[in-house]
């Protein structure tokens, strides 16, 4: 199953309902062709790199203590939830991309600093449905290290259980949809 690698603080608050959407450009070995969507279902690989509170919005301050807290022993990762891609779009324009704070846990500053990395190319604006699984412990493998957003796991993507009621997240679809179109 692929996996993408992104920041466990951002990990915790995708499960715990407080992140729908990711902003991604991709990672350094990505810079030609950006980020792409590689999978329409994927699990969630935790990174505790390139993670400070600095990047992150006041109020999300503990998620990452709590990734910090909580790092599986070394050589090895926990996966404990899949998502589900519910509607991607390219967005260019910093106000439709301030627009999206609510849905995020990412600062001000940080947001801007992703803009301008690679300023010719979009954000990849990606709206997630997050299923908490049950927890598997992983070995680390060579090919799992680097800048880069995806990897190959072989892990179970049993169909676990909804973060948000099917309500909310409809509402909040519906809210991004008519932002970034």
């Amino acid at each position: 199953m692929k996996a993408l690698k992104e920041w466990a603080t951002v990990v915790k608050a995708l499960e715990n309902g407080n992140q729908t959407v990711l902003l991604r450009k991709g990672g350094i070995l990505e810079t030609a062709s950006g980020f792409m969507v590689e999978a329409p279902k994927f699990a969630l690989f935790p990174t505790y790199e390139h993670q400070e509170n600095a990047s992150l919005k006041s109020q999300y301050y503990g998620y990452l203590a709590d990734a910090r807290e909580s790092k599986p022993k070394e050589g090895y990762n926990r996966i404990t939830s899949v998502a589900e891609v519910m509607e991607e779009r390219d967005v260019s324009s910093m106000e439709k991309i301030e627009q999206l704070s609510p849905f995020h846990i990412w600062s001000d500053s940080y947001i801007v600093e992703r803009m301008n990395w690679m300023p010719s190319k979009p954000m990849k604006a990606v709206f997630l449905k997050v299923f908490k699984i049950q927890s598997t412990e992983i070995p680390v493998l060579p090919d799992y290290h680097g800048c880069k957003s995806w990897i190959e796991l072989n892990v179970n993507s049993e169909a676990g259980r909804a973060v948000l009621s099917q309500t909310e997240l409809e509402a909040q679809l519906s809210e991004f949809r008519g932002i970034v179109n």
